[in-house]
């Protein structure tokens, strides 16, 4: 299922939806869409304007990326173009989440013929997306990948568009 992201509310939708079914803004195209990524925050405050991650829909290009919604590196983004892309706080992954929240080898993304699969590496405090612990799941557009703190919404082009 590929979500529909609002632009006004950065809400997750249904696919096909053409308002918002939080607060009935308009949805546009695909690569027309900038998502507005609301930084999490654990006190449930309001986040300000500046807490927010951005992203243009238009802008993925052919390989899937992950932006990071919460913690120090709200915002980063990182492209997951090679076979195995390496999570954690060892200074040779891929993606490096310099936290103690973080195995030093927590999860690794690997490519397949038709997806990405996110695969949890023994790590203590597990991998989750969308809020629920997994070993290994494929990744769809707009799940919610968590590795420690860290928060991240992952992007698929493909997924988009199909």
């Amino acid at each position: 299922m590929a979500y529909v992201f609002c632009n006004s509310c950065g809400h997750r939708n249904p696919p096909n939806s053409s308002f918002c079914s939080s607060c009935g803004a308009v949805l546009d195209l695909p690569d027309e869409r900038t998502v507005v990524i609301a930084q999490v925050d654990p006190l449930q405050d309001l986040p300000g304007p500046s807490d927010n991650a951005t992203i243009r829909l238009g802008d993925i290009g052919e390989h899937a990326v992950l932006v990071i919604r919460s913690g120090d590196l709200t915002g980063s983004r990182f492209t997951l173009s090679k076979d195995v892309t390496q999570i954690g706080r060892h200074q040779d992954s891929d993606i490096l989440l310099d936290d103690i929240t973080v195995s030093r080898r927590h999860a690794e993304v690997v490519k397949t013929p038709t997806t990405l699969v996110v695969r949890d590496l023994g790590s203590l405090n597990g991998t989750y997306v969308n809020q629920l612990l997994v070993d290994e799941i494929a990744l769809r557009h707009g799940d919610e990948l968590q590795v420690g703190k860290f928060r991240m919404v992952f992007f698929s082009k493909s997924d988009i568009l199909s």
